[in-house]
This record gives C-alpha cells, structure tokens and sequence, in this order.
C-alpha cells in the first residue's frame, strides 16, 4: 500500500500591520502545534507498516480490529498534504495573500526538500538493490534512477524503490501550483479558489467512477490538490479578527470528522480504500478545521500534547523519518522477525518494539546531516562554513 506528505481565512479584521520575526522557513511566525502535528503523522505512518507487514491481506483487515485504526496510512498522507498548503500560505496570508516571488519560493522549496530526499533515494535504492524481495518496494533499475530522481513519479510508472516515496511527488506538483492558488485566492476569493480545484476533480471522479473506484500507480497531484487548497485557504486564520478565531474550531472539527469516521467503521476497511478518491475529500475540512483550531489554540488538551518536548522533538526530523523508514521496518519485518514469527499478532508487536525506536534514531541522525542543517542554513556558504567549522572540531579534538 502507498503511505506517505493541510475554513476559510478572513481579512486582518482591522488590525495593525505587525512586524514579522525571521524564522527557520518562509520569513514568517511559526505556528506552534504544526511540527508535532507532522511527527505524530509520520510516527503513524511508521506504525501502519508495521502492521501491514505483520497481517498480509491488505485491505481486508486481517488483524485484530482494535488495531484496525492502523490500516489506513492513506490518512496519514492526507494530513501531509492539508499541512503543507496550510504553513506554506501562513506567509501570504499575513501579507494579503502575496508571495515571496516565484522564483525565491522554488528555490526554498528545493533547498528544503531535494537534499534530503535525494540522500534518501540513494538509501532506498541501494537497499532495494541488495535485498529483495523488500516489502513495498521493487528492485531498482536505471528508469527508477531517472523518474524518482527527477520527482517524476507521479506520471510516469517505474519499479519502486520505496513506497513512500509517491506523496513526495505529489507534493513537488503542488508546490508548482501554488503561487497560482494564491493569485486566485487574492483575486477571486476563498470560495472561488475552492471550487476552481475542487469542481474539475468531482466531475471526473462522477464522470469516470474507474478513476475513483480503480487502484492506480499515477495521477495522485489531481486527485489531492483540493486537501492542499483547503490547507492553503484555512491559513487565513492567522490573520482574520478576534470574532473568527474565538469560534470552537476544534469541536467543529470533529464535528466535520465524525460522519466520515461513522462511515469507514460500518462499510469496512475494503469499501473504505476502495474509496479513498471520495473519502479524502470526505475528511479534508475536518483536517483543515483542526489545522484552524492549533492556530488558534483553541484545545487546550491538543495544545498540551503538540507542545510536550517528544512531539515536538518527533516533528523536527518527521521528513526523514517518513523518508527512510519503509526500508529498515521491510528489513527488520523480512530479514528477522519473518524467519522465526508467523504472520499475526506476535509478528507485529515485535516488528514494532523493534523497528520504531531504530527508525526515530536513523532518521534523527539522517536528519542532522540532510535534513536540519538546510532548515536552518539558506545557502551553500553558511553550510560550507558549518562544514568546516566542524571539521575543524574534529580535527583538534585530542584522540581517547
């Protein structure tokens, strides 16, 4: 199965222009809340292949059904990309919906992004390589060098290195159109940019039920930029009027939430993934309403959680840790719970004793090279003086 990576906004409501403090990305205030939010979702997604590779059968749920809730990684990626149009538009939204400039925008982007996915493609692929058969993967050739190499996985079919790989892509097609979102939301309006996305992928999900009903290696960018559009839109919550933001964005939330989660409960885990075209647009306003409420801090229990030290910690390195962890929980799930622990139960709680502690700890330090220094260095420079200063450490540290 594929896993993987978020209400509308009113104006400043009459308030003063504030000054807006440098951060670590886009030149604006973070929100707090948003990088546990992306921890606790790729902590998930480590946890659902964990499950998945311990109960064969997907979809049919064939593990317990308390642990059904682990079935449904797709959630997970559209958590990912509901956040990503929401911090992205944080900005804009705060400066009546303008851009950085397009160019500035691609180029934090890829700065952001390339680095350490490419580590992690070359991580991927040589695992792939050396072991097969690895769950969720294929064995790599050079036409899977070239389109994930190039972010072109989400057009064109090559054998899978990793198979979290495809939600990156669709976020690198998302990110081409949203300087454009942003020109229709400040033209247009909110409602208009919502339906401008949200109409075309209705119709063809009404017009041609195969391509809502029928597993599919491609065409994922179409299917979720309504979720990243409505991310994008419920970003206007930071700058909308005292009135607005004192509404109960998180009981209303899980108002929108309830009726979807009622309705994968009674039809099944099979109808439910057979569905995931409607069921993503289903959930998307509950998640965007969420995203309104930790903005907001309108949940003082979600607030807590988001802030404790682990979360957020779990959310600095939750890229890398959604990035490379697929392939240590397929080898330690094929290579050494498999040979001495039967498909069930057992298999799973060990698969996950095992594989979560070593992937938070991979992905921490896989993080500290590729992901964390481009976070907080913007160009070749600091980083080559970081890279030196280093070394330098390193070389004048005395030896024992």
């Amino acid at each position: 199965m594929r896993t993987a990576h978020v209400v509308h906004g009113g104006g400043n409501g009459g308030d003063a222009p504030r000054p807006r403090p440098r951060t670590d990305d886009g030149g604006h205030r973070r929100v707090a809340g948003l990088d546990g939010i992306r921890g606790l979702a790729a902590l998930y997604v480590v946890l659902h292949h964990c499950w998945l590779l311990a109960f064969p059968g997907y979809p049919v749920n064939t593990g317990p059904e308390w642990l059904g809730w682990l079935l449904h990684g797709r959630f997970a990626v559209v958590v990912f990309i509901t956040l990503s149009g929401f911090s992205l538009a944080i900005a804009p939204a705060r400066n009546g919906w303008q851009s950085c400039g397009n160019l500035r925008f691609a180029r934090r982007r890829a700065w952001r992004v390339l680095p350490a996915y490419w580590a992690a493609l070359v991580f991927s692929l040589l695992i792939a390589g050396a072991v097969t058969p690895l769950p969720l993967s294929a064995p790599p050739s050079a036409r899977s060098v070239v389109v994930y190499g190039l972010l072109m996985q989400d057009v064109v079919v090559a054998p899978v290195p990793n198979g979290a790989f495809w939600s990156i892509a669709v976020e690198a097609g998302l990110y081409l159109v949203f300087p454009l979102l942003l020109l229709v939301r400040r033209r247009a309006g909110a409602a208009s940019t919502l339906a401008a996305v949200t109409v075309p992928v209705v119709a063809i999900g009404l017009l041609c039920p195969d391509v809502s009903t029928t597993a599919k290696a491609t065409g994922f960018t179409l299917e979720l930029a309504p979720l990243f559009t409505l991310g994008l839109l419920a970003a206007g919550i930071v700058s909308a009027g005292d009135q607005v933001r004192r509404w109960p964005w998180h009981w209303l939330a899980l108002l929108a939430a309830a009726p979807v989660v009622l309705l994968t409960v009674r039809e099944g885990s099979v109808w439910t993934v057979n569905h995931y075209y409607w069921i993503d647009l289903a959930i998307g306003p509950a998640i965007a309403l969420l995203l309104a409420a930790v903005a907001t801090r309108r949940s003082a229990g979600l607030g807590w959680l988001l802030a404790t030290r682990p979360v957020r910690g779990l959310g600095r390195f939750s890229y890398s840790l959604y990035l490379i962890h697929l392939p240590i929980v397929g080898l330690i799930s094929r290579r050494i719970v498999a040979p001495h622990v039967g498909p069930g139960l057992p298999r799973f709680w060990i698969t996950l004793v095992l594989a979560v502690p070593i992937c938070v700890a991979a992905a921490r330090l896989f993080a500290a090279v590729f992901e964390i220094p481009f976070q907080q260095h913007r160009s070749w420079a600091p980083l080559k003086a970081l890279a030196r200063k280093r070394w330098e450490r390193v070389r004048s540290t005395p030896p024992g």
